[in-house]
């Protein structure tokens, strides 16, 4: 583990004088809107909050996956499970580490839609990264103003069309058959404002059973009536048509085979395909000082996956007991249409009051999603992996409806935040699959919470900030949590939400007039922490832990050298574990177990060369995490830890109104082979996801301005 006591004390020894610099001529850090939902300085927003441009998310990629862009964030851990089918695992001081698929503990937004359902579970892969203008990300208590699931809030935000109209074609292609095309075009015509982005993408996969093709297209309208409103319309598709589970893999494959599968992910062609469609709506409006704003969307989602539930777990004849678990399965294959839809809107006030000046917003939030959803065998007779008998049909219905009230107040060398939020959460399910053996399910489940927040900044000088903040925070079981949580994974209707409380202290400061550090120490108590009871083929259950307590420390610092020279350091340390004994299937799990999924230690590096005149640009990546544990008692071999670099490199040209560019990157230079994430409790023992070794990726694009 990192030395941490040696970086908090060196940190703290900087501070005095850190007071006595100059104000620096670089600017007092980006302007983001997430937090206070009005547009702030990063540097004076009492939370740790990071900003990812378009720069630092094109970064010679392939604009795929999010964690290309957020690798560099401290307290953000984005592991790419070399999984399209299940999606990347995100988690934010360790919620939501344990996902076995998609993104939960965390919101997700991109342009003002959430890409998070009301019961908390996320997709970030139809986060189209092409036309993103930035990336914002926070951390900490000030997270929880945004409700369920908040334990950090990851906003993608896309530019706005305007002036001359451009096109432009983006094609990348690189190690394990992937490749990717990308054409668009944007600008203003008649006062409209529009971007328009389609692309394919295709990987072969580095793992056997890994292969996917996807495509996205989206299109953004702006205008503006007059000079006090603005009118923007959105819609966006994402298709996935069939996605390869490779699963993960025991222990000893991964030692000898990590490009390999477990025989299970073959026999039953574990794989799953969506189709996703969405459009919203939203307006702004000035009214001097004070503004409303109000948005509507809708979209509708369809997924079919066929999992590895066992044939003999499954399988009904006529000697089958009425009370067998085999009659309350419900197949595995999961199919499933979904319609969400939702309604945000908020009115922010200015007033001037006590020589600074006071910012409230009152807002309220509807969202709703319903399921058509239903199961099937995934065998007919002796032939595996494919779709077979019923064994489940229902209707799912969540929907959440949230009013919050957030005031800051801002003087000349102080700043208080306060918000408040109450939350409802109902869950409803409907089953008109009932059977001998397999009664009635239906039933419904309320949740609510009330979650206040408080934050404290004060100015020292400036170039120096200081903040403290403290909230109440909580999650709900997500429905697929609750799915097979249940007697003989049934429905459950007893998962408790998990509650937290989260504090933090931190600060800002500049380093002369060329660098930035950001330090976040931090602690987090929960209450009935949802864990993994079992996993097995893709399919995991879910019951409430006691206490348990996240401590941790988060440093950013970043450097602007002469001769075209930038530097990024990004560290996390975090110590997480069950405060207090539980048991679940795999027996008693003791106080003092480190929660799964998470690393203690965390360090990105970056070195940044750019030369302006030739437009030739290089940079050498490091990235080191602590091993990390896979299960809740501790015993099983750990995935180690590890160290990669990457190197990438490109060109920019412009030749009157056309621009070229042109990159090269290597991933993994030194080969090292490692276990890039795990699937937590996995009651097989596939724990175990590898990373590529070393790989490259090339890349061209042409921009023309009309």
């Amino acid at each position: 583990m990192f030395p941490r006591h040696h970086l908090v004390l060196a940190l703290a020894s900087a501070f005095p004088v850190l007071v006595l610099a100059d104000t620096p001529s670089v600017s007092l850090g980006a302007v983001v809107v997430t937090g206070s939902r009005v547009e702030h300085n990063s540097f004076d927003l009492p939370a740790a909050i990071d900003i990812v441009g378009a720069e630092g998310i094109g970064a010679d990629q392939v604009r795929v996956n999010a964690s290309e862009a957020l690798v560099a964030i401290p307290g953000i851990t984005v592991q790419n499970r070399q999984n399209y089918a299940q999606d990347l695992q995100i988690s934010s001081r360790g919620f939501g580490a344990r996902s076995a698929f998609g993104v939960r503990g965390m919101r997700l937004v991109a342009d003002g839609i959430p890409a998070s359902m009301p019961d908390g579970q996320g997709q970030a892969a139809s986060f189209n990264l092409d036309r993103a203008e930035r990336i914002e990300v926070m951390r900490g208590p000030l997270s929880s103003v945004y409700g369920n699931h908040a334990g950090g809030v990851i906003q993608l935000f896309t530019k706005d069309g305007k002036g001359a109209p451009t096109v432009e074609g983006n094609f990348s292609t690189g190690s394990y058959g992937t490749w990717k095309i990308d054409l668009a075009s944007q600008g203003e015509v008649g006062g409209v404002g529009y971007v328009v982005d389609t692309s394919r993408f295709h990987t072969d996969g580095y793992r056997e059973h890994s292969s996917v093709t996807r495509e996205q297209t989206y299109v953004k309208l702006n205008f503006s009536p007059d000079a006090d409103s603005k009118i923007t319309v959105l819609a966006n598709s994402f298709n996935q048509p069939m996605a390869q589970d490779p699963l993960g893999l025991k222990w000893d494959t991964f030692q000898s085979n990590p490009r390999g599968v477990e025989p299970v992910a073959l026999l039953y062609n574990t794989r799953k395909s969506i189709d996703q469609t969405q459009g919203g709506l939203s307006y702004e409006r000035r009214f001097g000082q004070d503004s409303l704003s109000l948005s509507v969307y809708t979209g509708q989602r369809s997924v079919t996956q066929y999992q590895s539930i066992p044939r003999a777990i499954q399988v009904i004849t006529s000697a089958t007991p009425e009370n067998s678990p085999n009659r309350k399965s419900s197949g595995g294959v999961i199919d499933f249409d979904r319609h969400y839809s939702g309604f945000n809107g908020r009115y922010t006030a200015k007033r001037d009051l006590a020589g600074g000046v006071l910012t409230t917003t009152l807002g309220l939030d509807l969202e709703r999603s319903e399921d058509d959803r239903r199961g099937y065998e995934n065998f007919i007779g002796n032939t595996l992996g494919v779709k077979g008998n019923l064994r489940r049909s229902e209707e799912d219905r969540v929907s959440s409806f949230d009013q919050y009230l957030q005031t800051e107040w801002q003087g000349e060398r102080w700043g208080a935040s306060l918000g408040v939020r109450h939350s409802q959460v109902e869950f409803e399910v409907d089953d008109h699959y009932i059977a001998v053996g397999n009664g009635d399910d239906s039933g419904g489940v309320d949740y609510s919470h009330t979650t206040p927040v408080l934050a404290l900044m004060f100015k020292a000088s400036p170039v120096l900030n200081f903040y403290v903040s403290a909230a109440s925070g909580f999650e709900t079981p997500t429905l697929n949590e609750l799915f097979y949580s249940g007697p003989n994974s049934s429905f459950s209707y007893s998962l408790q939400p998990a509650t937290n409380k989260h504090i933090e202290a931190g600060a800002k400061a500049f380093v002369g007039a060329s660098s930035r550090l950001d330090v976040a120490i931090f602690q987090v108590r929960s209450e009935n922490e949802l864990v993994v009871a079992s996993s097995s083929g893709g399919r995991s259950s879910f019951i409430n832990a006691g206490q348990t307590l996240r401590r941790g420390i988060e440093v950013a610092f970043d450097t602007r050298w002469q001769g075209g020279f930038t530097s990024r350091l990004a560290y996390t340390g975090l110590n997480a574990i069950y405060d207090s004994s539980f048991t679940s299937s795999a027996g008693v799990v003791e106080s003092g177990n480190y929660l799964p999924g998470i690393p203690r230690s965390t360090l990105f590096g970056e070195v940044a060369w750019h030369h302006q005149a030739s437009g030739f640009h290089t940079a050498l990546e490091a990235i080191a995490r602590d091993k990390v544990y896979v299960e809740d008692k501790n015993i099983q071999q750990t995935a180690p830890g590890y160290a990669i670099a990457n190197l990438r490199f490109g060109l920019e040209r412009q030749y009157g109104a056309l621009n070229l560019k042109g990159f090269v990157r290597i991933d993994n230079l030194f080969d090292k082979q490692y276990v890039g994430s795990v699937v937590v409790g996995d009651t097989n023992g596939r724990y175990y996801e590898s990373a590529p070794g070393r790989n490259g990726l090339l890349g061209v694009s042409a921009r023309y301005s009309f």
